[in-house]
């Protein structure tokens, strides 16, 4: 996994401090510096799977069939959770059961809401950074059949649907976190 680096900007993170210990997280921590690929774990082997967001996972976790196979595993069994945040939540749009039916089709979610999008890329989609998006969050988890509400209204936004916690954004991964915690 690569580091957002929004996520070590100080007024993101929740100060100087806070960033320092990130950095020491991401540089010492042995499961982000020697990851299992992700084609060879399974799990009924973990409590949950957790598919956290950044603009990244659009080109990579989302297109991974390996990481959709380990969502459906996760949520098929009467004891697995997922939980999916931010751009992570694309991944939805994208996974289906065996019989080609949306993972998400008739779940209640939330995600990286596209009047967020709309404030990060230009009119042609491309990113600060350059990168084109491929595309935008909402639209292909909404077109997959799921019930959409980003609850722009609220500071957080986490949606529990069964077996499957989503969550709107940076903002709400503590409050996403928790409520993981206490599914399990």
């Amino acid at each position: 996994p690569v580091v957002d680096e929004a996520s070590r900007d100080p007024e993101v993170a929740g100060g100087g401090e806070r960033v320092a210990e990130l950095r020491d997280v991401d540089e010492t921590h042995p499961g982000l510096n020697d990851p299992k690929p992700i084609a060879t774990v399974e799990a009924d082997g973990y409590d949950a799977v957790v598919f956290p967001g950044g603009h990244g996972t659009v080109w990579d976790v989302n297109q991974d069939r390996h990481a959709r196979q380990l969502l459906l595993d996760a949520v098929a069994g009467e004891n697995g959770v997922a939980l999916v945040v931010c751009h992570a939540v694309g991944i939805l749009a994208f996974t289906r059961e065996a019989d080609g039916t949306p993972l998400v089709e008739g779940r209640s979610v939330t995600g990286f809401p596209n009047a967020w999008e709309d404030e990060v890329v230009d009119d042609n989609d491309v990113m600060p950074d350059g990168r084109k998006l491929p595309y935008w969050v909402e639209d292909e988890v909404t077109l997959a059949g799921a019930d959409w509400d980003a609850e722009l209204d609220g500071d957080t936004s986490v949606t529990v649907d069964g077996d499957l916690i989503t969550a709107r954004g940076p903002e709400s991964s503590a409050d996403a976190a928790a409520t993981l915690l206490d599914a399990l």
